[in-house]
């Protein structure tokens, strides 16, 4: 089967960008409430800059990031959406090539084709980005040339994010819980902004964000996924008009906090993005 066109997948990536921004998520900047210092308007900056960057037909994964984070910088004036482009790459990869496969069998072949240019090229980025909470490790320091590929890089920071983990195992995160949630989200309501709400809050209950750990350590992103749950009641089986203010006001108590969930934020994105290239490929996301 073939794949899509760069300019398909660049609308597709810009529009998951705009569904993520349009959708109410306690914590992270959006439509309804800027944030941490930061608007709405800087994020839709900055994906429109990086949509065909992230999309270029015949680029390597890792280039695609770096020039991606390059423009996203320039436009928005700060580190808006680094993981964002971290998981898109990929995907948007894997949406170009010609296979048999589904989206998750065509990423596959993309994830184990990295190379250690792919890893310069992602560490160059996350250098550029600087992005809250980095610090540093004792191997594979993205603050020095990387020694090996991007995936066994990964490997080494998959116990501690979120977005590193994402990688090592084909996605898993996003195929086989972010998209099953956002069917049955979908499924509840004809309304694509509180589908999304549903997503993200899905998401925050159940994984502590890398992010706040980064920033404030585990046990407060341990305290903010617990917190999420005990919100369920205002978003499942979905979240509706009527707990939208409850659902604000989480929003402001975690901004209060400085609390940024981040990581949540960019795999939201990734699973909107997955879910839009399924559709456009007319096949199957697992296989």
């Amino acid at each position: 089967m073939p794949g899509l066109s760069q300019a398909d997948i660049g609308a597709l990536f810009l529009a998951a960008c705009r569904a993520e921004l349009a959708a109410l998520k306690p914590g992270n900047v959006h439509v309804h409430a800027g944030g941490h210092g930061m608007e709405a308007a800087q994020f839709e900056a900055a994906a429109v800059a990086a949509a065909p960057l992230i999309a270029a037909s015949g680029v390597k994964v890792g280039e695609r990031i770096r020039r991606a984070v390059e423009a996203s910088l320039a436009a928005a004036g700060c580190n808006t959406n680094l993981g964002i482009l971290l998981l898109c790459a990929p995907l948007a990869a894997a949406a170009e090539r010609a296979s048999p496969h589904g989206l998750r069998g065509r990423l596959r072949d993309v994830l184990n084709d990295f190379d250690e240019q792919d890893a310069a090229a992602v560490f160059a980025a996350i250098r550029m980005a600087n992005p809250g909470g980095l610090g540093s490790v004792p191997e594979q320091d993205v603050a020095a040339p990387p020694s090996m590929e991007l995936l066994e890089a990964m490997g080494l920071a998959a116990d501690r994010d979120r977005i590193a983990r994402t990688y090592v195992t084909d996605y898993a995160e996003i195929f086989d819980f972010g998209l099953p949630v956002l069917a049955n989200a979908r499924a509840q309501t004809s309304d694509p902004e509180l589908a999304v709400t549903t997503l993200h809050m899905a998401f925050l209950a159940y994984f502590p964000d890398s992010h706040i750990a980064r920033k404030h350590g585990p046990a407060v992103a341990e305290d903010v996924r617990a917190a999420a749950r005990d919100t369920a009641p205002l978003w499942q089986p979905v979240a509706r008009c009527n707990t939208l203010p409850g659902l604000l006001d989480f929003d402001a108590d975690l901004k209060h906090r400085n609390l940024n969930p981040g990581t949540t934020a960019d795999i939201v994105v990734a699973t909107l993005f997955s879910a839009a290239l399924c559709d456009a490929l007319g096949l199957s996301g697992v296989s």
